[in-house]
């Protein structure tokens, strides 16, 4: 488990299965990492940090072709928890549509997933393992607002439109999809 609080962002490389991060993070040989919101275990450390990445994370994610990533090693039992639970288990990924900058903040806008079940104002998202507030919901978008500290320390200030994020919806919003899916109809989790 994680919190969408982000550790690090740092330059990140693909090729053939393999994920090669910066190591910037102390971390140990089996540890799970959040690799933009993306679970993965560390399988190897020289001077960087090496993941496997299996076809159906490469299906579901944009690991293959982030040039920077967001980092959070997984939370401990006991560990305070400031952002929301994200499992780092991703279910696909999103455009961004729009940037405005409005007083302080910035206003992201993103397409609406194709199920939008858990896509709810003032519900909780993960994007690129960031945990993030859906500030306002559209029949083809929803937006998100983001505050300096957020921008400044995360890989989303270097976002151009059309670029995509992995996102991974609420824990709360997927269980209640697969306990009540079958019963009114909202398919499978």
């Amino acid at each position: 488990m994680f919190s969408g609080i982000i550790e690090k962002v740092t330059k990140a490389r693909y090729s053939r299965g393999k994920l090669y991060v910066e190591k910037v993070l102390d971390v140990n040989l089996g540890d799970s990492i959040a690799v933009n919101g993306a679970c993965l275990t560390v399988s190897e450390i020289r001077d960087q940090i090496v993941f496997d990445v299996g076809e159906e994370t490469l299906k579901r994610t944009n690991l293959a072709k982030a040039k920077l990533v967001n980092l959070e090693r997984a939370l401990k039992f006991g560990d305070r928890i400031d952002g929301h639970l994200v499992t780092g288990h991703v279910d696909g990924t999103l455009k961004l549509r729009r940037v405005l900058k409005r007083g302080n903040t910035y206003w992201l806008a993103f397409e609406m997933p194709k199920e939008r079940f858990g896509i709810v104002e003032k519900g909780s998202i993960a994007l690129n393992g960031i945990s993030l507030t859906i500030a306002k919901v559209e029949k083809s978008q929803f937006w998100v607002q983001v505050i300096p500290y957020t921008w400044e320390n995360t890989n989303l200030k270097f976002l151009k439109v059309g670029e995509e994020v992995n996102y991974e919806i609420d824990i709360v919003a997927r269980y209640l999809k697969g306990i009540l899916g079958d019963r009114y109809g909202l398919g499978k989790a």
